[in-house]
């Protein structure tokens, strides 16, 4: 290899190509000194002379490549022409300018064969300095010739010096590659020695791994087996446990179930254990009454009596607690209801379920403090009701009475003047929704004049709000431990006081009071409430409702007929005198008073109480008293005002009918905005009778 290298360099390549674009020269191309050439030229004539020189060139150049190398070396070679150096014809040609024949030069391409290209004009007169063309090429080739031996000796000469270089540098470049050889033989030693040791620690360690992984295979087949046999016995305890698990869970308490209900306080985790307890109770009873009795049964029975015993026993200590908290003085039953009582009601099922005396026992004394609690707190509301002011409403204030009578009563001397008759803002007690009872501090500071309804109203109200919330929640706490009867019967027991306080209140109101619209505003009133007690579910109040009516419409009745009577003595009085003097309507004499034709205030009056009545019977219905009593007052107001016709003689039957048609009239626009079937009766008489005298 390095003598390929050194042959390279002893002997350099032959010259490059000419150039492609050199100008066209007369004078031959100088060929490289170095470059071998193994065919022998022929020699020329001396006009040939650069044939010559190339010869001699080749001469000097292949006496390189004489065997005087040493140690036989391989540089003897005959070297070849390179294919690039040019035909020394056509280099001959190309001075003379002439044109080789087999030449393929067009008019666009002026290059030889041999890529040199042809100058683009050649001179019109060249200067041959005197002497002939033969002569002037012999001078041209002979300094070309005296060039060529200069370069040639030079040439020669130089590789002479070098060549010893070129020896010593075969000579190192020798040792350092025997160097190399060595090295290169050790490293491989070396590397082969340690890639042996290396595998060695490896195939130790596969070994040694493989030993271990025999080892590891073992332990897993061990545990493999263990595993199984853990399995066969984990599956066998399940289906043990499937089996026993319900029925030992259903009898077992756990130790924490125990301590809360000996020693842990009531609450919510209080009642599921005692839940649990109950749970244990109930499978062992029914385990013992059956043929599922067990040893087990029998070992834990008496331990769940003990603890059903300690659970009773502090049921009954919570609940007197919070009985006997219900008397506090300014205690609001609601809220411990709530709080203690409803919130466990577990608790008193419990207590019902095994100890049923204890639970009757302590039902009746929730009974009888609810009782007393109720019973004080409503006498104490009734006597601040009491302190309201109420108008006065008697005989004086039927519509025949005397207005001097009224004027001259002792017992409306200090109250303020107003209208008993005149329905007015007293419908707002049945046309305002959501209404609450008046508060007893409230009742007791006002100091406002009203009528009787206003303390119905608002002592029925607070009747019914406490009834429903203590129905509720005597149906919600009770249940299912007794039945409805049972709290029907409880609820009696509690509120039976109130009712009769109550009905007494009540009384008390309408006995002394002749005010028809306001005893027939308390009937409204309690059919409205017996709608809301319908409306929440209290059908226990329905006793108290109906008591209240049977005291109202007997009243109602009896305070018409206070109108009524009052009609008629009006009548009975105008039969023996002037109608106007015994109404008392005269204004300056008895011939003036039979002139008018105007309507009587009697009519007036008559009209405001026909028309409050109307409109508090909107949707009365048939069977109410309230259209005989109406029909009675309105037959004597229409006798009463035929009578008083008749006061305008024989002689003036037109008067007379036109003062008829006036109170009728006005009686129908009193009552012309009323509804319901009984106004449109009363309408109906009233235009037959307006009718029937002429009016329009």
């Amino acid at each position: 290899m390095w003598l390929d290298r050194l042959s390279g360099q002893s002997t350099p390549s032959t010259s490059p190509a000419p150039a492609q674009n050199r100008s066209f020269s007369p004078a031959p191309r100088r060929s490289s000194h170095l470059a071998p050439n193994t065919t022998t030229r022929p020699a020329y004539g001396p006009r040939t002379s650069s044939l010559g020189l190339s010869s001699r060139a080749n001469l000097s150049t292949t006496s390189l490549n004489s065997p005087r190398l040493p140690n036989g070396s391989s540089l003897r070679q005959q070297l070849s022409p390179p294919a690039d150096v040019t035909d020394p014809l056509v280099v001959l040609q190309d001075i003379l300018g002439k044109r080789p024949e087999n030449a393929d030069i067009s008019v666009d391409n002026r290059h030889d064969s041999t890529g040199v290209q042809n100058p683009t004009h050649l001179a019109d007169d060249v200067d041959f300095e005197g002497l002939s063309l033969h002569a002037f090429a012999d001078t041209a080739n002979h300094d070309e010739m005296t060039r060529s031996h200069q370069a040639s000796a030079q040439t020669v000469e130089e590789f002479e010096k070098g060549k010893e270089k070129f020896e010593d540098l075969h000579r190192s470049i020798l040792v350092i590659t025997t160097g190399m050889l060595h090295l290169f033989h050790w490293t491989k030693l070396i590397f082969f020695q340690a890639c042996d040791d290396v595998l060695q620690s490896v195939q130790t360690s596969l070994t040694s791994f493989q030993q271990d992984l025999g080892a590891v295979s073992a332990e897993i087949e061990t545990l493999q087996s263990r595993s199984t046999a853990m399995n066969t016995r984990l599956e066998n305890r399940r289906v043990v446990e499937k089996l026993l698990g319900p029925a030992v869970e259903e009898i077992s308490v756990a130790p924490a179930v125990v301590t809360t209900i000996v020693e842990g306080q009531i609450d919510s985790s209080w009642v599921k254990a005692l839940d649990e307890i109950d749970k244990r109770s109930r499978v062992i009873d029914s385990s013992a009454e059956g043929s599922r009795k067990t040893l087990a049964m029998s070992d834990v029975k008496p331990l769940l009596d003990d603890l059903t015993n300690k659970a009773v026993e502090r049921i009954r200590d919570f609940f007197v607690s919070h009985i006997k908290a219900l008397r506090s003085p300014n205690v609001n039953a609601q809220v411990i209801q709530h709080q203690s009582f409803f919130r466990f009601k577990e608790l008193y099922s419990f207590l019902a379920r095994h100890h049923s005396v204890l639970a009757e026992k302590l039902g009746q004394a929730y009974i009888n403090t609810m009782r007393w609690y109720y019973l004080s707190n409503f006498s104490r509301y009734k006597q601040s009701l009491e302190r309201i002011p109420i108008f006065v409403v008697d005989k004086t204030d039927a519509i025949g009475a005397d207005p001097a009578l009224q004027r001259a009563s002792a017992s409306k001397a200090s109250q303020p003047s107003h209208d008993a008759l005149s329905i007015g803002r007293r419908m707002d007690a049945l046309r305002r929704p959501n209404l609450s009872a008046l508060p007893s501090h409230t009742a007791e500071d006002n100091k406002q004049t009203q009528y009787l309804e206003t303390p119905f109203l608002h002592f029925n109200l607070a009747l019914i709000d406490n009834a429903t919330a203590e129905y509720s929640f005597l149906a919600h706490f009770f249940s299912p431990a007794v039945g409805f009867q049972t709290i029907s019967r409880h609820f009696s027991a509690i509120f039976s006081p109130v009712f009769a306080l109550g009905h007494a209140f009540t009384k008390t109101l309408i006995d002394d009071s002749d005010d028809c619209l306001g005893i027939l505003l308390c009937v409204r009133l309690s059919q409205r409430f017996a709608f809301e007690l319908q409306r929440r579910k209290i059908p226990v109040v329905d006793g108290y409702i109906n008591g209240t009516n049977m005291l109202l419409w007997p009243r109602f009745q009896l305070a018409m007929d206070v109108h009524v009577e009052s009609v008629k003595r009006a009548t009975s009085s105008a039969s023996g005198r002037g109608a106007a003097s015994a109404l008392g309507l005269s204004t300056s004499s008895d011939a003036a008073a039979k002139q008018s034709t105007a309507p009587h205030m009697l009519t007036q009056r008559f009209g405001q109480l026909l028309q409050g009545i109307l409109t508090l019977s909107e949707d009365a219905g048939d069977d109410e008293p309230v259209g005989n009593s109406l029909n009675r007052l309105r037959g004597e107001v229409e006798t009463l005002l035929a009578k008083i016709g008749k006061g305008f003689g024989s002689a003036a039957e037109r008067k007379r009918d036109r003062f008829l048609a006036n109170n009728y009239s006005l009686i129908l626009a009193i009552v012309g905005d009323t509804r319901g079937k009984l106004a449109a009766e009363v309408r109906d008489h009233l235009e037959s009778l307006r009718d029937s005298v002429g009016g329009t």
